[in-house]
């Protein structure tokens, strides 16, 4: 085993796989009387994910920046509130979290699905660099702020969607806003999402005593999302995904997974069974990740390759190291008692 990692990293053999769709993992679950919040459930992978869990019963919450979007595009789907949120805005998160905590209601599902990936670099209201206020710190915010509609709920999951992206960079513990370094964005993104693994590994240790678990996971490379809106297409050509045109190429378009299988992960890592006393791993493609030893092939052209976690993702020292910087940088301590 290797050191201040969790023993349970390590694939199960679920019986889903990449081809799974989030539909054919929640089959035969009711979720009825279940209450989740989905941010950024109103657009492509989370968008699915809201659709999913409210036809299983679920009550589902989507705080969104974008309201009239959110309206339009959740559109004719029962079992859905809408309410505004910025995560970049801390005001915003303190605002939508008192009027939840306010409803008495218990949280069974929190799941932290919006993101924004490869973008120019912007700071928000307090200096932080866009991706890691809006990927990660936004989380920690919103999550410490509901912790006892959590505890409530005795049985809830905290999910962090990441990206295999996080093998872009390990966290910059000296530098995090790029205020020293020049500003990459593949190096801000990977950061970004190393730091959601981080989270969720000190979450669940936290978590465990309430019966709270928490996972992060890779949905996978997923055509038909507008997540790359501003990713310049230089970035993909180098990658080899796409032509000197700035085409995706159609051999790599035919192996990208569908929306309805990117939800799937998350949609399992919510419901599964199968992880009942797990908690504080790393997921993809329906299942525990395998810990990247060097010996996985990584070719962006060929999207089944693109998986394994890297261990200074899941390390339980850096996890808690940047559970106290980011109480630190946010200026409140998330006491998860």
């Amino acid at each position: 085993m290797i050191q201040n990692i969790n023993p349970q990293q390590h694939p199960l053999q679920s019986g889903f796989n990449a081809q799974s769709t989030a539909q054919e993992v929640i089959k035969g679950t009711d979720l009825t009387g279940k209450t989740a919040i989905i941010t950024g459930g109103y657009a492509g992978i989370g968008l699915e994910t809201t659709k999913v869990l409210a036809s299983a019963g679920a009550t589902v919450i989507i705080p969104a920046r974008d309201i009239e979007k959110a309206r339009k595009n959740l559109a004719g789907i029962n079992n859905i509130e809408l309410e505004k949120m910025d995560l970049t805005d801390p005001r915003s998160i303190e605002d939508f979290s008192e009027k939840f905590l306010a409803s008495g209601r218990k949280l069974d599902l929190l799941i932290n699905n919006a993101g924004i990936m490869w973008v120019p670099l912007r700071r928000d209201s307090r200096g932080i660099e866009s991706q890691l206020a809006t990927n990660y710190f936004g989380q920690f915010h919103l999550t410490a702020r509901l912790w006892s509609a959590l505890k409530k709920a005795d049985g809830a999951r905290v999910l962090s969607v990441s990206s295999y992206g996080h093998q872009m960079s390990p966290f910059d513990f000296e530098d995090p806003n790029f205020e020293k370094r020049e500003y990459q964005t593949l190096l801000g993104y990977g950061q970004s999402k190393t730091a959601c693994n981080l989270f969720s590994a000190a979450l669940d240790e936290r978590g465990k005593k309430f019966n709270i678990r928490a996972y992060s996971l890779h949905p996978g490379s997923v055509y038909g999302t507008d997540l790359g809106r501003e990713e310049p297409i230089d970035l993909y050509i180098q990658m080899g995904t796409h032509d000197k045109n700035g085409k995706i190429k159609p051999e790599v378009e035919v192996r990208l997974k569908t929306v309805p299988q990117g939800a799937a992960t998350t949609v399992w890592c919510a419901t599964s069974p199968a992880l009942q006393n797990i908690g504080g791993v790393y997921c993809e493609n329906c299942d525990i990740a395998e810990i990247d030893l060097g010996h996985i092939e990584h070719r962006y052209d060929e999207p089944d390759t693109i998986r394994g976690v890297q261990s200074y993702s899941i390390d339980r020292e850096n996890a808690e190291r940047l559970w106290k910087l980011s109480e630190e940088m946010l200026g409140f301590k998330f006491d998860a008692e």
